[in-house]
């Protein structure tokens, strides 16, 4: 496949990992404790990883301390999206959320213009203030429709914002493996350093099962959120984070019986549509 193509099958891979992901971190319904429930999933996710990497012959830590600062930056850009996300996913339904975050695409391109010097015209700039739009409509700042929930959701945009940009100015020679590895074992840290605050509760069986199935899941949808920053157009590939949404639209209505409000969908659907627009501009470009 070419490299766009591939970027695109991983983007969609990702959107899968991660939805999967929070629908089993959804489900434990708040009975483990969020920090708790970090470590454990960043233990064996990180066991998991460090054993497919030495079976792959694919993880190294001889990099350059460019690369290490970009590794950093990154790792807690994740934790802090960890972080956040998830505590808006315990508090909101899994669709809400989840479209909250199909700004992404756009915040991206944004951040891709202001650090990199990439271009943005006035319909690029025109989608995004209509994402924007989108956005508060699913958001709907105000007495009854805001909750601080929304606003964590939003500060985990910003961080998953910087973890893609900064994920995009690796050196190609890190490998992909060693950034994935790392990302686990410093939201394993700091979610085991954060949990000594709090009373930790037994695992029951049904638990053990949840978390271990989101370990197995967040290892997928790390990875391919490292690859699919590396390869491709970003440009292109960014509309396909939107198939998250129909992920969560499915298993939110399916596994919790939540379905968004009409102008939660009709948000999304503008946000979604601005997505769209901004890859048939590019496509219509290429071809001059």
């Amino acid at each position: 496949m070419s490299p766009n193509m591939t970027g695109v099958v991983l983007m969609i891979a990702s959107m899968a990992c991660f939805t999967l992901n929070d629908t089993l971190i959804k489900l434990t319904d708040g009975a483990v404790p969020l920090m708790q429930l970090l470590f454990l999933r960043g233990v064996l996710s990180s066991l998991l990883i460090l054993m497919l990497a030495r079976y792959l012959r694919a993880l190294h830590f001889n990099i350059a301390r460019r690369d290490w600062v970009l590794i950093g930056i990154r790792s807690v850009a994740e934790v802090g999206a960890a972080y956040f996300f998830i505590t808006a996913l315990l508090n909101l339904p899994l669709a809400n959320v989840t479209a909250i975050l199909q700004v992404l695409p756009l915040t991206v391109a944004v951040g891709a213009a202001l650090f990199f010097g990439e271009p943005l015209g006035w319909r690029r700039m025109a989608a995004i203030l209509l994402g924007f739009i989108g956005m508060l409509l699913i958001v709907r700042p105000g007495a009854e429709g805001f909750s601080i929930w929304s606003l964590y959701a939003l500060i985990a945009v910003a961080c998953v914002t910087v973890r893609d940009l900064v994920t995009r100015k690796l050196t190609p020679g890190v490998p992909s493996m060693t950034v994935t590895f790392v990302a686990a074992v410093t939201v394993m840290l700091f979610a085991g350093v954060a949990s000594t605050a709090t009373e930790w509760v037994p695992i029951t069986p049904r638990l053990a099962v949840l978390i271990g199935g989101a370990s197995v899941l967040i290892i997928g949808a790390y990875f391919f959120s490292v690859r699919v920053m590396r390869i491709g157009e970003i440009t292109l590939i960014a509309p396909f984070r939107y198939t998250g949404l129909i992920w969560a639209l499915v298993l939110g209505w399916v596994v919790f019986d939540d379905w968004p409000s009409a102008l939660t969908l009709l948000g999304a659907g503008i946000v979604v549509a601005t997505g769209l627009f901004t890859l048939y501009r590019e496509r219509a470009l290429s071809k001059r």
